[in-house]
């Protein structure tokens, strides 16, 4: 996935780029540059290029106080909010029938706006709730509860979602994964660097004290409750598995039947459980982690059902701070946006409820959005760019000298395989179940929750829909799904803020775009994680033992390069971040060789002093433009297994030739590697 840390949504309209188009003169191109403006001078490139590239622009862009961090996908970000925010307005005043999508549209607004219902409502709206918990005596209530809770989109320890079977993709699946803990990551409650204790000693002496207490208990049983609490999470902590142990595929595919899974947890019946989940007619279930559930089955009996009540009472409420009354939404934001994150402020009001309808009603959002905004025929641009990319890494896999012929013919039967999905979905999802209303606004979220997982629930047992999307078109994002060996590259990923498209040269096209999304994306078919996985999307051992070894030789070459990277004293996780290295180096290499065979490329005409190569590499590192804050980043290193913005334009760029080549880098740079240093994979 080429993103950052998380998803981000961005509008297209006017700026969507042209892939195959370079029509004006280049007068005009040169007053509309939308790389020279970025540029710092003052770096060379061969010292940093990231600096040099993007470093014009962080100079004169100070993270605004809402933002842990701030660049392009905040730009994007916020012209979409604003298109957005308009449909939203609209739907307000149409007075539209109910069960409509613009009725939902409109009450689901009206009910995040309406700040003095909140506020007057406080807590109310999840009494029942928190009623049902406290009626909690025994085991089987206990369970009970997981199921409800979890149908609503609380956190509890069981991780049930229903998912492709990664050996029989055409199958869908029960899968556990492991879950119910509070902090970001499993290594918060161990690792013994200075970020790390900073965050889970507010999280222990006032982060839970104050969430409970938010909940209605006094302050005695919040402290003791805090202690309980913590002290189970870090036992559930202490047998998940570490961030780059969750990337091997077959260690993390325990397939077994429910009496496998009774062995792992006597405790539960897990037909009945499974059954209250709306998950029918389970009799086989993929077991992600089985130790994290044999260290479950012991927490059920070393924690007292009191414990779990409290422990289940700060879960619900945490879940769903954001959507209650003012002392809920501040703590929440003073731990996960300012502790962990070191943002200074809230975003405005209108902003968090976009973000919230368009993560819960996306598609709703999208159709309008694509009909007004981006037209079908746009589609064809980025068809026309896939291709390009396809054909580039067809002829890499081809010159390989380190792939035998018997993998090399599968692996380009895999490319050949790789299906596109490019603008918008085909077939929209259907959200006609899906109840909103004006109040209160809590429970439209609630709702919403319930509808998704009803509706995940529902593929057991069914044929898989291929035609699916997993984001929507009006997100500044892209995936690579294995287990349907496709890219999905929404619409607004291509933006570039406030550019047009006559003002967008292919050598910046082929950059910004074609390498640094399409390019990353289709090497994730042939990353460490991906490359396990046929042309069908089943993980499935194609490749024979030598080229097999001698990918990971190769891969083991970009994690020594990341893990020797550091950032405010923490070294950089390249085993756990190798996938995405290896998707932006391989995106780089394929669209260098693509952008080789456009017109542009051919003439060598210079635009504001930059030769074309110059301008492919400046238009990737400006996917990258932007800058974090320090918290952000630290947290970054623990829990995500992408490599801060900056080192993925630097690490990748200096095992790249032709780099070398256009910015006359030379040894004795910083940014200079020796040639037989350099990692080459594909």
């Amino acid at each position: 996935m080429k993103t950052n840390v998380c998803l981000s949504f961005a509008f297209v309209a006017a700026s969507l780029l042209a892939a195959c188009k370079n029509g004006n003169n280049d007068a005009n191109y040169a007053a509309h540059d939308v790389l020279i403006k970025n540029i710092d001078s003052t770096v060379s490139p061969g010292a940093d290029f990231n600096k040099y590239a993007n470093g014009g622009w962080i100079k004169k862009n100070p993270i605004p106080a809402a933002y842990a961090r701030w660049g392009i996908g905040n730009l994007v970000n916020d012209e979409l909010r604003d298109r957005l925010k308009k449909i939203n307005e609209d739907a307000l005043k149409a007075n539209a029938a109910k069960g409509s999508n613009t009725q939902k549209i409109g009450d689901f607004y009206y009910s995040g706006m309406d700040t003095v219902e909140i506020e007057k409502q406080g807590i109310s709206p999840l009494s029942p709730e928190l009623a049902q918990i406290d009626k909690i005596t025994d085991l089987k209530g206990l369970l009970d509860e997981f199921a409800h809770l979890s149908n609503m989109g609380v956190t509890t320890p069981i991780g049930a979602y229903v998912g492709q079977d990664a050996k029989n993709s055409n199958k869908m699946m029960l899968q556990l994964y492991q879950s119910g803990i509070g902090l970001p990551n499993r290594d918060y409650y161990f690792n013994k660097d200075a970020q790390s204790v900073k965050i889970r000693t507010d999280y222990q002496q006032t982060h839970l004290p104050a969430v409970l207490k938010l909940s209605g208990l006094e302050t005695g049983a919040a402290t003791a409750g805090t202690a309980k609490t913590y002290a189970l999470e870090q036992f559930l902590a202490d047998s998940s598995r570490k961030l780059e142990d969750l990337r091997d595929p077959y260690k993390n595919y325990n397939k077994m039947p429910l009496a496998g899974l009774t062995k792992l947890v006597p405790q539960i019946d897990w037909k009945d459980l499974f059954d209250k989940m709306d998950y029918k007619g389970v009799d086989t279930v993929i077991v992600g982690q089985p130790e994290y559930y044999r260290a479950l089955s012991k927490a059920l009996t070393t924690y007292s059902i009191a414990d779990w009540k409290v422990y289940l009472r700060k879960n619900l409420v945490s879940e769903f701070s954001n959507q209650l009354s003012k002392p809920f939404r501040d703590e929440s934001f003073r731990f996960y946006g300012g502790v962990i994150s070191g943002r200074k402020a809230q975003l405005p009001r209108w902003k968090q409820v976009i973000d919230a309808e368009n993560s819960l009603m996306g598609e709703v959002l999208g159709q309008l959005f694509v009909k007004e905004y981006f037209p079908a025929k746009t589609k064809e641009r980025y068809v026309k760019l896939v291709d390009a990319i396809r054909t580039s890494f067809k002829e890499h896999i081809e010159k390989l000298d380190w792939m035998g012929p018997e993998t090399k013919k599968k692996a380009l039967d895999k490319l050949s395989a790789v299906n596109p999905k490019v603008g918008y979905p085909d077939k929209w999802k259907d959200f006609s179940d899906l109840q909103i209303v004006k109040n209160p606004y809590v429970r439209n979220v609630i709702n919403a929750n319930v509808f998704w997982h009803k509706r995940e629930a529902a593929k057991l047992g069914k044929p898989v829909d291929r035609t699916e999307w997993d984001m929507t078109p009006q997100t500044y994002n892209a995936y690579y799904n294995p287990s349907n060996n496709e890219i999905v590259l929404p619409a607004a990923q291509f933006t570039i803020p406030g550019a047009r498209d006559e003002d967008v040269d292919d050598a910046v096209v082929y950059g910004y775009a074609a390498a640094s999304t399409i390019g990353h994306e289709i090497t994730h078919g042939f990353d460490d994680e991906g490359r396990q996985y046929d042309a069908k999307g089943n993980l499935k051992a194609w490749w024979t033992p030598q080229d097999s070894a001698k990918f990971t030789q190769r891969a083991q070459g970009i994690i020594n390069e990341f893990n020797n990277f550091e950032v405010f004293g923490l070294h950089v996780n390249g085993k756990a971040s190798q996938g995405e290295n290896i998707a932006d180096l391989g995106g780089i290499v394929i669209g260098v060789d693509a952008f080789k065979k456009t017109e542009q490329y051919k003439e060598g005409k210079k635009i504001n002093g930059l030769t074309p190569m110059q301008r492919f590499f400046l238009g990737y590192a400006l996917g990258w433009l932007g800058h974090e804050r320090e918290e952000a980043l630290k947290n970054q290193i623990v829990t995500d297994v992408h490599a801060p913005a900056f080192l993925r334009v630097n690490g990748p760029m200096s095992n790249v030739p032709e780099f070398y080549d256009a910015f006359h880098i030379k040894k004795g740079d910083k940014m200079w590697v020796d040639p037989d240093k350099r990692v080459k994979i594909w």
